[in-house]
């Protein structure tokens, strides 16, 4: 419990910009795109919760294993499948429900070896989540999250690959 270890090193004033950039275009172009579509009657229901995490890993670590494209797409698609099918079978026993979603979710991710973290909360905002969420049902799978990651995805692989650092480079993999 002492921690042991360096004290984390700062990142190149760069790496930074970059990592901002790509955050405020994926994010504001999902609000555009619900926006466009005229989904506002659902209080911009396509800015869920977990994509802010999901900028964090894809945008400002590109490189690491939890945001390749593999681990964004299945472990939000199968986070999502779990958190809407365990809030139609434990809707009335939210605790229950929260608990299952997300530890089934992670679970899942490990099995198919596409753990992303921020699946997790996928799963969590598929229980807890508004009633326009629980409405949507399934087709919360495809969109908000399948629209949102695949914009995502695309910011990612669009300004990763502007930069002049390797590092930044995206994808490491596909899959």
């Amino acid at each position: 419990m002492k921690g042991q270890g360096h004290k984390a090193s700062s990142h190149p004033k760069t790496a930074m910009l970059w990592s901002w950039l790509a955050a405020f275009v994926g994010i504001y172009s999902i609000s555009l795109f619900s926006e466009y579509f005229h989904f506002t009657n659902y209080d911009h229901l396509f800015l869920v919760g977990s994509f802010g995490a999901t900028a964090v890993l894809i945008y400002g670590t590109p490189h690491a294993e939890y945001a390749q494209p593999r681990n964004l797409i299945g472990g939000h698609i199968i986070s999502a499948l779990i958190g809407i099918t365990i809030y139609k079978l434990f809707s009335t026993d939210l605790a229950l429900a929260s608990a299952l979603a997300v530890s089934l979710a992670i679970a899942a991710m490990h099995l198919t070896k596409t753990l992303h973290p921020p699946g997790g909360a996928t799963a969590l905002i598929a229980v807890i989540g508004s009633s326009e969420i629980h409405e949507l049902g399934y087709l919360y799978v495809l969109s908000p999250i399948g629209s949102g990651i695949i914009i995502m995805l695309i910011v990612a692989l669009g300004v990763n690959n502007l930069s002049g650092d390797p590092v930044r480079h995206y994808p490491k993999r596909w899959w």
